[in-house]
């Protein structure tokens, strides 16, 4: 865990100074089911925990809240505590890093990613579909001062820190033209140059984990309130039938 947070520390050294521009790419359609499926949450956790943790944390949730995907309390201290002994799962899962570090090492603090599903639903429609893009949309190029770019966020200032997982991969660009002229570059596909520890169909199934993850984290009541309102429902539906019998049965023998 220790060496990810390393490699998450260097991702923003350049984060301050790289303006990144928009991107119009269509963007890929995450599997929301995952958000309902414990065992993809608690891949996805895992997920956070060792790449994104050094860096971002998610300050809006408290340890004790992974209890809702089905860890028990020693689970959560043995896996997401460097010291089990000393856990305290009532504390929120705020990053390592020390914000007066992380402003002199890094210019600014990384952001927080507790909110991050939420506020790019706000911007772009979907978070969701946002995010598990763009984990996925990451590709060499030696123009950047970190050798990465991404197709969801041109100029991105972190590099690819999964990239052992994915591999490395390259941009496919073919010349866009106008009565024989060229006006631009159109893109093609994203190609694998250098495989990952995972194929790409792993890869993708990991981070949909992990972006159902960050969506849960952005707000962990709200499959609970999704529950709770079907039950509501159901309850006025049957309150309802038995007020109309009940108000039948007394107005019966009047006329």
């Amino acid at each position: 865990m220790i060496r990810y947070a390393i490699l998450l520390i260097f991702s923003f050294l350049v984060a301050g100074q790289v303006s990144a521009a928009s991107s119009d790419i269509s963007l890929d359609t995450f599997p929301v089911s995952r958000v309902n499926n414990n065992a993809a949450l608690q891949n996805g956790a895992k997920l956070y925990f060792n790449y994104c943790l050094g860096c971002h944390g998610i300050s809006q949730v408290r340890y004790s809240r992974l209890k809702d995907l089905g860890l028990t309390e020693s689970q959560i201290k043995e896996n997401f505590f460097q010291n089990s002994s000393l856990a305290n799962v009532a504390a929120t899962i705020v990053s390592p890093m020390k914000a007066k570090d992380a402003k002199v090492w890094l210019g600014k603090a990384p952001p927080d990613l507790s909110l991050t599903a939420r506020s790019r639903s706000s911007h772009d429609g979907s978070g969701a579909d946002w995010i598990y893009t763009y984990l996925r949309s990451y590709y060499a190029d030696p123009s950047q001062r970190t050798g990465w770019n991404n197709l969801v966020y041109p100029g991105v200032g972190m590099p690819n820190v999964l990239w052992d997982l994915q591999g490395t991969n390259k941009v496919i660009f073919s010349d866009e033209t106008v009565n024989g002229n060229k006006t631009g570059n159109k893109l093609v596909s994203l190609e694998i140059t250098e495989p990952g520890r995972m194929t790409k169909a792993e890869f993708d199934e990991n981070m949909a984990d992990l972006t159902a993850f960050l969506v849960w984290a952005s707000d962990p009541t709200g499959q609970f309130r999704k529950q709770l309102g079907v039950w509501v429902l159901l309850f006025l539906g049957v309150f309802v039938f038995v007020a109309w019998r009940l108000n039948a049965a007394y107005w019966k023998d009047i006329k």
